[in-house]
């Protein structure tokens, strides 16, 4: 199926590995002119690089400025035809609420949800110029599954559905799409890593990491975590005109975690 998107401008970000990786590289081989923005630029992005169709940008999207900044380096190409918004973190609190201070708050919250919202308001006025876009922010199924585990983390979730949501509406007249993604655990590092979700779970209940990790698929109707591939391939759809008409809309990809309607 073709997507349309050869030629076409797009923006992402915490694109150095996992998601924000596997997007970039979806993107390329749509023959899309990508620019990605992340504190460091991993091998695998350098690599990716050297299609000559993606720039690297090193830039802290935590900061006031970062998100702009990546912006203009895109509208370098042209314009902003694509912004997808990956960037984020996750802190598992497995002491609970009261040991989350007000500085973890922040950290949070600007990675996950103002970094979104500096980098949308950067990128619409490029996008009204080309006449339309499209936004497709990565969520979680943790804005509507509540976990003090990640209580933070959760909470910006649920705000980033609520703000895309709101854009949708604002913005549908002028041609920009609104669209979000909610993954359920992914095959990722901020999951699978070292130091990633599986590890701090299992030394908080003293089991080993791999244990860990059969725990959390035991939960899914696949019996396997998603891969990064396979959210990749989503995003793609959601920003291209094949779903043209798709908008103020969140998508599951959870491997049947989620057991509600």
């Amino acid at each position: 199926m073709d997507l349309h998107l050869t030629d076409r401008v797009a923006v992402v970000t915490g694109a150095s590995s996992g998601i924000g990786l596997a997007v970039a590289r979806a993107l390329v081989a749509e023959g899309a002119w990508v620019v990605t923005g992340s504190r460091t630029v991993s091998p695998a992005l350098a690599e990716l690089a050297d299609s000559g169709r993606l720039t690297p940008v090193t830039v802290d999207l935590a900061t006031a400025d970062g998100p702009a900044e990546l912006v203009a380096r895109a509208e370098d190409l042209g314009g902003v035809d694509v912004l997808v918004n990956n960037v984020g973190a996750v802190t598992p609190r497995p002491d609970g609420f009261l040991t989350v201070d007000d500085d973890a708050w922040d950290r949070t919250l600007q990675l996950g949800f103002f970094a979104a919202v500096r980098a949308i308001r950067a990128a619409v006025p490029s996008m009204r110029l080309r006449g339309g876009g499209n936004v497709v922010t990565i969520g979680s199924v943790n804005a509507f599954l509540p976990d003090p585990f990640v209580v933070d983390y959760s909470a910006t979730k649920a705000a980033v559905w609520n703000l895309s949501k709101a854009l949708s509406q604002e913005f549908g007249p002028d041609g920009i799409r609104f669209n979000t993604v909610s993954p359920g655990p992914v095959a990722t590092p901020l999951w699978l890593g070292e130091h990633g979700v599986a590890a701090t779970i299992a030394a908080t209940t003293g089991v080993d990491a791999e244990t860990a990790r059969h725990q959390a698929e035991s939960g899914f109707s696949t019996g396997r975590f998603t891969e990064p591939e396979e959210v990749a391939d989503l995003v793609l759809l959601l920003a291209s005109d094949r779903a043209g008409n798709v908008t103020g809309a969140d998508f599951l990809i959870d491997g049947g975690l989620v057991k509600t309607l």
